[in-house]
């Protein structure tokens, strides 16, 4: 065993000699394993997850959910409630035409839409309001208000809003994960491909800032920059290792005098490492840098992507949870 196998060793043990704690959000619902566990009016937010990068919202309406991507990593995932039967919200790709804190109706005995996103000019948009459990609106898209909120002040006009329905969207589209299931365009993506870790595609996101996915249930490591993926690698999971949450770690701007394990020719850097859901500190695992190892070629790659600011979020979260079908998301038209 050569310490150019082990992924952990630089990409994240160097976080557990300093771990540093977030403050844990308040008046939010607690952090569920699956998005199926959510109940009415519930919701997750984590932008630590994925500090800066570009947003894309991905509505199931299938499950009555939506997840908000940051960087390519899922940073927010929380209930709807959208429009009920004869007025169905319509499936398709949008981009945000509006934004306003306090908008009311114009339709509709001038109801407030609190944290209003508009995505159609008739009446199609996303804002804070009633989650009954089930599809009861007009059209638009209900969010808890506090969930709302965090949405409004990450997004701006322009930005993209995917809406998808089994009759229209890949299964991975329809039911995402923690990596994205579209592009920042709303093209889907075949993140279901399996990895391959030596295709490096540098070229895709010459720069940006960087996100690391490691998933211990799907085996794999997934590095996404501006948003886009520029490489992928199956990882080997040790036998009896296990992972309760996720852990995220931060590349600080120090280096240690150690060698990396990554490229022992070069330092070792320094990383701060938070528990979530918590946002606590967790104790230090002697266990995690012995229990996931990347292929040699693949760690000394990933070496040379690494910059101050880089997010490594591991998780035992499927990084997608259907394989992809062979269909087109097609988009709605966005009626003027």
């Amino acid at each position: 065993m050569t310490p150019a196998h082990w992924l952990a060793r630089a990409a994240l043990a160097a976080a557990l000699a300093a771990p540093v704690a977030l403050a844990a959000p308040k008046a939010q619902a607690p952090h569920p394993t699956d998005p199926e566990h959510l109940r009415a009016g519930e919701f997750v937010w984590h932008p630590e997850v994925a500090p800066d990068g570009p947003v894309v919202v991905v509505i199931s309406l299938d499950e009555q959910r939506v997840f908000v991507y940051r960087n390519g990593v899922a940073i927010g995932l929380s209930t709807i409630s959208s429009g009920r039967r004869g007025h169905e919200t319509p499936p398709g790709v949008f981009t945000i035409l509006q934004k306003d804190r306090d908008h009311r109706s114009n339709k509709y005995d001038n109801a407030p839409m609190p944290y209003m996103e508009r995505l159609t000019w008739d009446g199609v948009a996303l804002h804070g309001g009633s989650l009954p459990g089930y599809p009861a609106s007009h059209g638009c898209v209900r969010l808890p208000q506090k969930f709302a909120e965090k949405l409004f002040e990450i997004t701006r006009r322009g930005q993209t809003v995917v809406v998808a329905n089994a009759k229209v969207a890949p299964a991975t589209i329809v039911h995402p994960a923690v990596l994205a299931p579209v592009g920042s365009g709303g093209e889907a993506l075949d993140v279901a491909a399996p990895p391959d870790p030596l295709a490096w595609n540098d070229a895709a996101a010459p720069e940006g800032p960087v996100s690391i996915l490691v998933s211990t249930r799907d085996r794999r490591i997934e590095v996404l920059r501006n948003g886009v993926r520029i490489a992928s690698a199956a990882i080997e999971v040790a036998d009896g290792f296990t992972l309760p949450g996720s852990l995220l770690f931060v590349m600080g701007t120090e280096l240690d005098d150690a060698p990396s394990p990554l490229d022992p020719s070069r330092p070792r850097h320094r990383w701060t490492m938070y528990a979530l859901p918590s946002g606590e500190a967790a104790p230090p695992r002697d266990d995690l840098a012995a229990g996931l190892r990347a292929p040699p070629a693949f760690a000394r790659r990933l070496y040379d992507v690494l910059v101050p600011g880089t997010t490594v979020l591991v998780t035992n979260l499927p990084a997608v949870r259907a394989p992809q079908v062979q269909t087109v998301l097609e988009s709605a038209p966005v009626r003027h």
